[in-house]
């Protein structure tokens, strides 16, 4: 139990994130310190690097993600901290009732400007008790260095981040509609609503760190992963289509369209000399009339026969795909699971299990 405490309660935390923000911060405070001296000038009473950064790089690197880490979090939440505790020391010398009015006004501050950040706590104690450098800059210190710093390490930030190949800004958007209409997408019409997390969220009554979109993401995958577990025993090479029909990548559209046609199906794998599978084609494809199918053949979906079947749900529901390829581990084509398959599979589990029910009653 005493070790229990020392359990990092961050969801999602591994080793290798954790090594990947340090790598990050180091880059990020170091090159920060470096451009605003390069900016600023030196000397004895100048503040090239404010501490409330250090807190900014934990959050900006290791948590990427959160909506206390976002671009205008830190440079928004940092600078009117400042600007906030400068004027408060302004006006109220005494240290002490300064540094807890400051902090306080802040946190309203960051509030009703959508920017929260806790470093801007840090930020304003620091316009109040910094020191002859920062009575020196006098209402400047928001600026420079504050916003400076702040817009500096957020640009390495984003320049990291992209450079690894991670969304930051984090953007938490809902799946779409891939059809162009009102309707919800398919996946969000079943199970829980956004209404039912927003009433979840009012009854718990406290403040989570994380987007509320990220939160609905979050909470469908966990749904999906507790059907998944409840029919694990229902595989792919339970259900799948083993005579599939494929065309090569070097057939004609005009070869590809009539197969579509003649054998009733929406989707072809497409696959190489060696009959390895390299893509799919339908008829949205097609319409663009290439010399051959390569030209225009998009990623197909795949799979492996022991894949539990009812976790292609979010492939074969997002109002693009009509099909998952099955392939062995050199990419040879071994079956094809539908929406249909999928359907029926999903039909035949619900009425064993009612089945079961009333049996056991």
């Amino acid at each position: 139990m005493a070790f229990r405490l020392f359990v990092p309660i961050l969801a999602g935390a591994t080793l290798r994130e954790r090594l990947f923000a340090c790598i990050g911060a180091t880059i990020g405070i170091a090159l920060t310190g470096v451009i605003s001296g390069l900016a600023m000038g030196g000397g004895p009473h100048v503040a090239l690097l404010v501490a409330p950064m250090g807190a900014s790089a934990v959050l900006l690197f290791a948590v990427p993600a959160s909506p206390l880490a976002q671009p205008w979090s830190i440079i928004g939440g940092n600078s009117i901290s400042a600007l906030v505790g400068v004027t408060v020391g302004h006006f109220v010398h005494d240290p002490v009732m300064a540094s807890g009015l400051a902090v306080a006004l802040a946190i309203a501050a960051m509030s009703f400007t959508r920017c929260l950040h806790p470093p801007g706590g840090a930020a304003a104690l620091t316009a109040v008790l910094g020191g002859p450098a920062v009575v020196s800059a006098g209402f400047l210190f928001p600026f420079v260095p504050v916003a400076l710093n702040s817009i500096i390490l957020v640009t390495l930030g984003f320049l990291f981040h992209r450079l690894a190949r991670r969304n930051y800004p984090h953007v938490a958007a809902p799946p779409a509609n891939s059809h162009g209409t009102a309707d919800p997408p398919s996946q969000q019409r079943v199970g829980f609503r956004p209404e039912d997390i927003d009433a979840a969220l009012t009854t718990l009554d406290e403040t989570f760190d994380i987007d509320r979109n990220d939160l609905e993401r979050l909470l469908r995958q966990v749904e999906l992963q507790a059907m998944v577990r409840s029919q694990r025993t229902l595989l792919c090479r339970d259900i799948m289509s083993r005579d599939v029909v494929s065309v090569r990548e070097q057939a004609t559209a005009d070869e590809a369209r009539q197969q579509l046609l003649d054998h009733n199906i929406r989707t072809l794998p497409v696959v190489d000399a060696e009959a390895r599978l390299v893509g799919a084609v339908g008829l949205r494809e097609l319409t663009k009339a290439p010399d051959t199918v390569k030209g225009v053949m998009s990623k197909a979906g795949t799979a492996s026969p022991e894949t539990p079947a009812m976790s292609l749900l979010p492939v074969l529901t997002d109002g693009r795909s009509h099909a998952v390829v099955i392939v062995d581990g050199e990419r040879h084509i071994l079956g094809l699971i539908t929406q249909t398959d999928l359907l029926a599979a999903a039909a035949r589990v619900q009425a064993t299990d009612t089945t079961f029910a009333k049996a056991a009653e």
